[in-house]
């Protein structure tokens, strides 16, 4: 069975209309920027890696029906129940029950600006040179894996342009599986609109992605067999 990701929507035809918000409007609710914190607090304790934060946001079964802090919030509660640090009865009733169990790490009040201002840079040592240089005619896996992907569906089976290398990056296909990260060569691609949507694309449409290399082939090599990212 195909892994289903319900924020990629490239290329899909979907209900409704996308109505802009005013500029700098962050909040809709009181508890919106509570949940942001929740997230970015448990995510700092190390009990799970951005990736499967996303992979958990992303498969929600009723993601498409919550608003984008709902959608955290579900995420965060599925990662919490997964790792057995809240039980159904707690969040049933709101409010702890038992003791709380250990994590890796915690991050306090006054470390918070700091850990903000680090962030969680991806970018790690090369162990070997770029398969890729800018300029390389390229095309992408074929394939749909059964998991976690950062490659949108829209853009498999196609080719593309190099356009920049990023250097080596966690690779997030396996972070999201608890796989480790098996840093890779990152690369930006840039897809000309009409390969991607076909002939009724507008004229000089240009769509631009990152990607890392075990997703790619060179363009030439494109009847060979691709293996799976």
């Amino acid at each position: 069975m195909s892994y289903i990701s319900h924020a990629d929507l490239g290329g899909r035809q979907v209900e409704g209309i996308v109505l802009p918000e005013a500029e700098g409007e962050l909040w809709h609710a009181s508890w919106e920027p509570r949940v942001l914190a929740l997230t970015l607090a448990m995510g700092a304790t190390g009990a799970w890696n951005i990736d499967q934060s996303r992979s958990a946001r992303e498969t929600l079964p009723d993601y498409a029906t919550l608003s984008y802090y709902r959608i955290w919030l579900a995420g965060l509660q599925r990662l919490l129940e997964e790792r057995e640090l809240v039980s159904a009865d707690e969040l049933a009733a709101g409010h702890a029950q038992q003791a709380a169990p250990a994590l890796p790490r915690l991050l306090a009040a006054e470390q918070v600006a700091a850990a903000l201002a680090k962030g969680s840079p991806t970018e790690r040592a090369s162990g070997a040179p770029p398969r890729f240089a800018i300029g390389d005619q390229v095309i992408t896996s074929a394939l749909q894996p059964d998991h976690h992907s950062r490659l949108p569906a829209y853009a498999r089976d196609k080719p593309g342009t190099v356009e920049r290398v990023h250097g080596v990056h966690v690779f997030a296909d396996s972070n999201a599986q608890g796989l480790g990260e098996q840093p890779q060569w990152l690369y930006g691609l840039v897809f000309e609109g009409q390969d991607l949507w076909g002939p009724d694309a507008d004229t000089g449409l240009r769509v631009g992605l990152d990607a890392w290399e075990s997703m790619l082939d060179p363009l030439v090599d494109s009847t060979a067999s691709r293996s799976q990212p």
